[in-house]
């Protein structure tokens, strides 16, 4: 008896590579993060995404996004933890100032914080409930999560380390203070206009 079928892989690998490689939460922050920190000091950054991804969608396999079907007012919840901290990470962002810190000023997002971060990233939610209800490679729900999780992991790290190569590569460019201020505004921006889908459905939500 075979767990996965293969006939919805190239889907799986399309829906992979296209919500990992889009703008989003995650990239916003690496971007920033290769232009602030460089390549090397964001990997702990790019391996926390992944892992973290890969943990969400396992736990949604074993039965997290039933519990929020069930009681909706959990996710709610998490939606507004997620805008919170959000806009608190677009604040750092755009206040952050010249490359040249001082030791112990600034530093990258830590591994085990990465991780953590998946658990209020909305689109992160998004890739895996998506995931886990339209993508079947396996009549199994778990090992459907499972498989999804492996996809997420091996289509998904090499999208994500491009964002952070590309930062990296802007910083002679920013090494100017007003310009790196410049940017790191934008992205701060960009990072609040990621929350533009939840904070309308949350506006709906509580008018209804």
């Amino acid at each position: 008896m075979s767990y996965f079928t293969l006939s919805a892989l190239p889907a799986g690998i399309l829906f992979a590579l296209v919500t990992t490689i889009t703008p989003g939460p995650n990239n916003t922050m690496l971007l920033a993060s290769g232009v602030n920190f460089g390549f090397r000091r964001t990997l702990p950054h790019l391996s926390g995404i992944s892992v973290g991804v890969v943990l969400l969608m396992l736990s949604v396999g074993i039965g997290l996004g039933e519990a929020f079907i069930h009681f909706p007012v959990l996710y709610m919840v998490l939606e507004v933890a997620s805008v919170a901290y959000l806009l608190y990470l677009a604040w750092k962002i755009g206040t952050s100032g010249e490359l040249k810190v001082r030791q112990g000023e600034r530093r990258p997002m830590k591994f085990y914080e990465a991780i953590a971060f998946q658990w209020v990233n909305p689109k992160a939610w998004m890739m895996v409930l998506t995931a886990a209800t339209t993508i079947h490679l396996s009549e199994s729900y778990s090992m459907n999560a499972i498989a999804m999780a492996a996809v997420f992991y091996v289509i998904g790290f090499p999208c994500i380390c491009l964002w952070a190569g590309f930062g990296t590569a802007m910083r002679r460019v920013l090494s100017d203070p007003k310009r790196l201020r410049v940017f790191n505004i934008a992205m701060a921006l960009l990072l609040v206009c990621s929350l533009y889908p939840i904070a309308l459905k949350l506006i709906d939500a509580t008018s209804a």
